[in-house]
């Protein structure tokens, strides 16, 4: 989503009062749970080079491809190239359209939009636009668990819901809950087998949830990576993306000037 500076909040600070699903959505409350939360730490690995006038909303790696979709109206686009390299391929999108996240489904792309009601079907490879589809809620973010064959969606609030791949028909729901109350604000996704990694909109904070149960397992303090006169420049902490393969992430943020490669490791570890 976008900046406090944008419209209040460009994605707005979301809805924090939960409701059931309609429709016959299955819907799964983890309101009830007190279990204990991981506290975690971000160590960097490696600082990359980031577009600074990228106002970054979604963030994901396929491959060896970093694909990143960002926003404004009138400035949003989706790219794709090497983490920390100049993008190979782009797409800007039209006014008023306010892109928002991403996900990579094979030869396939989602890009979903902010108040527009329409997510974006592209082609992988060249980012051509092939169709639009309806989508009635407010675009956040977006990932695909493979193994389970659904997208997982935030809103801003503390939902995340599951929908179907091809048509994204909601197909289910989770409230997401630390300690048994509500997380609000969850914006970027990242899906890493049955986790979803979230940025928490607009904190320098990660949390890890539980998909099945909407648990938040693990919480990430993100340190000031950024430099004085950087954050003078930069906006909020935006985007989180696995890298394949390893136990690796890459996060930045909108409008900042690098990224950077890190682990999460736990506090005092």
């Amino acid at each position: 989503m976008g900046s406090t500076a944008d419209t209040a909040g460009a994605g707005g600070v979301g809805n924090t009062a939960e409701t059931a699903g309609a429709g016959g959505v299955a819907s799964t409350s983890a309101a009830g749970d007190s279990g204990g939360v991981e506290r975690l730490r971000v160590e960097v690995v490696e600082t990359l080079p980031h577009d600074p006038e990228a106002f970054t909303q979604g963030l994901e790696m396929a491959g060896d491809t970093l694909y990143e979709s960002t926003g404004i109206a009138g400035r949003s686009s989706v790219r794709a190239g090497p983490p920390g390299g100049s993008a190979e391929v782009r797409a800007d999108l039209p006014a008023p359209l306010f892109a928002e996240g991403i996900t990579v489904l094979g030869p396939t792309l989602w890009q979903l939009t902010w108040r527009n009601r329409v997510a974006i079907e592209r082609d992988a490879r060249t980012l051509a636009e092939l169709r639009r589809v309806p989508y009635r809620d407010e675009g956040w973010g977006v990932c695909h668990q493979r193994h389970r064959n659904r997208l997982v969606t935030s809103d801003g609030s503390a939902r995340l819901t599951f929908r179907d791949p091809r048509t994204l028909a909601k197909t289910g729901e989770v409230h997401v809950t630390a300690r048994g109350r509500p997380v609000p604000r969850l914006n970027e996704l990242e899906c890493v087998g049955d986790l979803v990694y979230a940025n928490v909109w607009p904190a320098d904070r990660i949390v890890r949830i539980d998909a099945g149960t909407g648990r938040v397992t693990g919480d990430i303090a993100v340190p000031a990576l950024l430099g004085a006169e950087e954050r003078r420049r930069a906006n909020v902490l935006n985007g989180v993306a696995a890298v394949p393969g390893t136990d690796q992430f890459l996060i930045t943020g909108k409008s900042w000037p690098r990224m950077f490669r890190v682990v999460f490791v736990p506090v005092g570890g």
